[in-house]
């Protein structure tokens, strides 16, 4: 059964795709215990007082100035944000308030490999997963103090997976503001008739909402109804200039073409371009499937039947065949036993292009209201001088950031990240506009950015590099920042919500450090706060790259109660000796692939 109020079934269908819970925002007290919660105030100015606060506080700054989308177009809202003062005056009188051009002095880090002796618990670690020091970066610092207290490889460029999405989203919230909201219009050339029939073309033109889902389309079709349009005698017609055509329906990462996390960047992604069916075994012998999002050309061809037996192993039934068919309709086959013990199942596709995707999700609710349509869908530009119809403003970036950080979902990564480049140079966005337009914004922040390579924003790639001492940077420089609330309550609580949900649930850090995860073949990553027992927030970050990556997970597990327990202290005691480098051994499974 889905919820009642559209924001809750927005929500209870990304959750569906993505097989995760959406948590409350929390935050931390400077003693390092969970304060409590608070959601995201979109009405509001956000507060320029660090989550973590460190022993000096830095001004306040503003987004450049705004650009316009297309000559005749406006460009979707981005509302320049300032620290409330009353917040920034109560930071700096409890904090010794600093100087902002102190602040923002780069700072000279020490050379690194100087202190790399790692915790016991997190060489044994790695000794069990046979990873070698010279495949691992590890950086600690306080929040505050870029000098660290750790640090291994720190200054080796890395894979970082999806802990890049720190870099893509404290850029995006720092450069467009927590309010920025992306905009989808409708326009017309044509006529309404007496009986509502518009004889032209409806035009829908995007700029890239990574979030716009049923709940959110729904709402620019009965804008379009309440205009009085009610049928449609002319062709669907899709603008998608805001992005460079040579960004959209991409190669997928890896060869699972089918799973969601493949979806690349469009500027009218909807429902992220996949189809979540959920199937319910029934003891007559039948089974039920439920679609999400509706199509218009859909159709399914259900022949499950559902039997006793256990439920085990891979279901070949949860995995439909999608098949074009003529006249433009689109087939979901499903065929074999669905063992009743199994219960109801999920399984979310990522089928079609994006414009097919999109105009029949568009379509289908269009019918849904009562709206007829008699003609055929296709891309193009809005003409100079057509009739402004209805627009839809998607969430705010700061809700924008939180999905992409806790459920660490590519396709939004990606669309934010174009759209840096779209709205800091002009439309139409390339990655070379977006990754220049970071780039600026770093180096202006006296962020380091000489061994940086963006190549879509997300880290689903092979070609994004970064150091873990430039990822501790961005972390202390966002800490510091107007928008450190809304960044900090963006990555997933350990124990708690996310990515992090059923990792660390019964160790005292549970509740305690917001860690950003990465995940790919031959990857992982953290990168993070935590506020530990000693009553002072650090900054970790660990990059691992090796074909045994993915049996280090428990080291990275430890480093973080590691820190949790106090570092500084446990600095002064005696830690492990590097052990001898662990003999090569095979993966278990080297064919599995991470996405986060």
């Amino acid at each position: 059964m889905t919820p009642a109020s559209p924001s809750a079934r927005a929500r209870w269908f990304i959750r569906r795709l993505s097989a995760r819970v959406f948590p409350s925002a929390r935050f931390f007290s400077h003693s390092g215990s969970r304060a409590g919660s608070a959601a995201v105030d979109s009405d509001t100015t956000h507060s320029a007082a660090a989550p973590f606060p460190a022993a000096e506080s830095v001004g306040t700054q503003s987004g450049p100035s705004t650009a316009t989308l297309f000559d005749r177009t406006s460009t979707p809202t981005r509302t320049r944000h300032t620290a409330r003062a009353a917040t920034v005056l109560f930071a700096c009188t409890a904090l010794v308030c600093a100087a902002p051009a102190q602040a923002r002095k780069k700072t000279q880090h020490p050379s690194v490999n100087v202190s790399t002796v790692l915790p016991a618990a997190v060489m044994a670690g790695l000794q069990r997963a046979h990873v070698p020091l010279s495949s691992v970066s590890v950086v600690v610092e306080k929040v505050g103090d870029r000098t660290p207290l750790l640090a291994l490889n720190a200054g080796k460029p890395m894979m970082p997976a999806s802990t890049m999405k720190l870099v893509t989203t404290y850029a995006g919230l720092s450069m467009l503001g927590p309010d920025y909201r992306w905009r989808t219009t409708a326009y017309t050339d044509g006529e309404v008739d007496a009986n509502g029939v518009l004889h032209g073309n409806l035009y829908i033109q995007g700029t890239g909402d990574p979030k716009l889902v049923p709940e959110e389309l729904i709402d620019l079709v009965q804008k379009i109804r309440k205009a009085g349009i009610n049928g449609v005698d002319g062709a669907l017609v899709l603008d998608k200039r805001f992005f460079d055509p040579s960004t959209r329906d991409l190669p997928a990462f890896d060869d699972d073409t089918e799973a969601p996390y493949n979806v690349g960047p469009d500027p009218l992604l909807y429902a992220f371009k996949s189809l979540s069916f959920t199937l319910t075994p029934s003891p007559d012998g039948t089974v039920s499937i439920d679609v999400l999002p509706a199509l218009a050309q859909l159709q399914i061809d259900n022949h499950l039947r559902a039997t006793g037996g256990p439920c085990r192993g891979e279901l070949s039934a949860l995995n439909p065949v999608v098949t074009p068919e003529a006249g433009g309709l689109v087939m979901a086959s499903f065929d074999g036993n669905y063992p009743l013990r199994c219960g109801d199942r999920t399984i979310n596709v990522a089928t079609l292009d994006h414009s097919a995707f999109f105009a029949g999700g568009f379509l289908a609710l269009w019918k849904q209201t009562g709206g007829t349509f008699n003609g055929t869908t296709r891309e193009g530009a809005v003409p100079v001088g057509a009739r402004l119809v209805a627009t839809h403003q998607g969430p705010m970036l700061s809700d924008i950031v939180h999905d992409i950080n806790k459920f660490s979902n590519n396709t939004m990564a990606r669309n934010l990240f174009l759209t840096i480049g779209a709205v800091e140079s002009k439309p139409p966005a390339t990655p070379a506009k977006s990754a220049r337009a970071i780039e600026a914004f770093m180096q202006s922040s006296a962020l380091p950015t000489e061994y940086l390579t963006l190549e879509n924003g997300s880290g689903l790639s092979r070609n994004e590099q970064v150091t873990a001492l430039t990822l501790a940077d961005v972390l202390q420089s966002a800490n510091a920042s107007p928008v450190a609330q809304v960044f900090v309550d963006s990555l997933p609580t350990v124990g708690v919500d996310g990515t992090m949900r059923n990792r660390l649930t019964r160790e005292p850090v549970n509740g305690n450090a917001h860690i950003k995860t990465g995940t790919l073949r031959d990857v992982r990553a953290i990168a993070g706060y935590v506020a530990s027992a000693d009553g002072v927030s650090y900054v970790v970050v660990s990059l691992i790259n090796d074909p045994r990556a993915e049996a280090a997970r428990a080291a990275h597990d430890s480093l973080i109660e590691w820190v949790y327990q106090g570092p500084q202290a446990a600095l002064t005691e005696s830690l492990a000796e590097p052990v001898a480098e662990p003999r090569g051994k095979p993966r278990k499974n080297p064919n599995r692939r991470g996405t986060h």
